[in-house]
């Protein structure tokens, strides 16, 4: 299954053709219909609805077309109808005309110095008349499909962009991680090599008045005290088991945004832990950029559906 991204965008647009009455079979009324759906990231789907008064009535129908796809996300769908060009050029009808002219009769019969009609009063008579309301639903619903089916696939290509982008942010912080592993020995051993050279001359200022054994085991106290307190083992499983469960919901794909948010927290827990257990400028060093990933990651998986 693919990862989606909350971020896309479609617009598509079609004429719609009104058919005509009994009387005038052959005449046709172009309408221009456009659908555009934008979707921007937010915690739950939010749906807002921008349609004309004659298209109230399908929102229902709508907000049930997009449910079925979309599960969280900021969504807004808008509808344009306009005459197309055509339309505006187009010659009265026959059944029009013979109304017009029948009607000039009847009046001249009884305003004989009325003035007849020109062609531009026709024109706008006709048009004006044939001007019938229409059901756009069929081609509303048709367009909204179309569209919703390319947003998903904005959504999927900057779902795919996303998952590239988090996959190579865990492997640097894996790579961090490793490092960590061996250096903590390496500061325990240091540390306890300091404490026994310290030791070594508190003996030597004391002039024997303290005991060698003593002092060797005090040192030794000291360092397992040390190696305890800036030991981050639990920290740094915890740390890879968080990436290994972000990489398994990045390759099943689906509904996963929330989850790695909740991950993103535990991963921030972890590397501040780390932090705090910095006993040199190398491992705060190493805390300081696996919080600079971690933040890279959480900014990119709110826009994760």
């Amino acid at each position: 299954m693919s990862v989606y991204s909350m971020t896309g965008y479609a617009a598509v647009q079609s004429s719609g053709h009104a058919a005509g009455s009994q009387d005038e079979p052959n005449h046709q009324a172009n309408v221009l219909m456009g659908v555009e759906i934008r979707s921007v990231n937010s915690r739950f789907l939010d749906l807002a609805f921008r349609l004309p008064d004659e298209l109230r009535q399908l929102e229902p129908a709508l907000r049930e077309l997009l449910t079925a796809k979309l599960k969280r996300g900021k969504i807004e769908l808008r509808v344009a109808l306009s005459a197309s060009s055509a339309s505006s050029l187009q010659a009265p009808s026959s059944a029009t005309l013979q109304r017009l002219g029948s009607l000039e009769d009847t009046i001249k019969s009884w305003l004989p110095q009325a003035a007849p009609l020109s062609v531009a009063d026709v024109l706008r008579i006709a048009t004006n008349e044939d001007k019938k309301p229409h059901d756009n639903t069929d081609e509303l619903l048709k367009l909204a499909k179309k569209a919703l089916k390319e947003l998903m696939a904005a959504r999927q290509r900057e779902g795919s962009r996303l998952k590239d982008m988090l996959t190579d942010r865990t492997a640097q912080l894996r790579a961090l991680s490793n490092q960590v592993v061996p250096l903590v020995p390496r500061l325990v051993e240091q540390q306890r090599a300091k404490f026994l050279e310290r030791f070594k001359e508190a003996m030597a200022l004391t002039d024997g008045a303290v005991m060698p054994e003593s002092a060797h085991d005090r040192a030794l106290n000291e360092a397992t005290s040390f190696a305890i307190r800036i030991d981050v083992a639990e920290e740094v499983t915890r740390l890879a088991s968080h990436l290994d469960e972000i990489d398994r919901l990045l390759e099943a794909g689906g509904e996963l945004g929330k989850r790695l948010d909740f991950l993103i927290q535990e991963l921030h827990r972890e590397a501040n832990t780390l932090g705090s257990k910095s006993a040199s400028l190398e491992l705060t060093r190493m805390s300081v950029d696996m919080k600079v990933l971690i933040e890279q990651i959480r900014e990119q998986v709110q826009n994760i559906e």
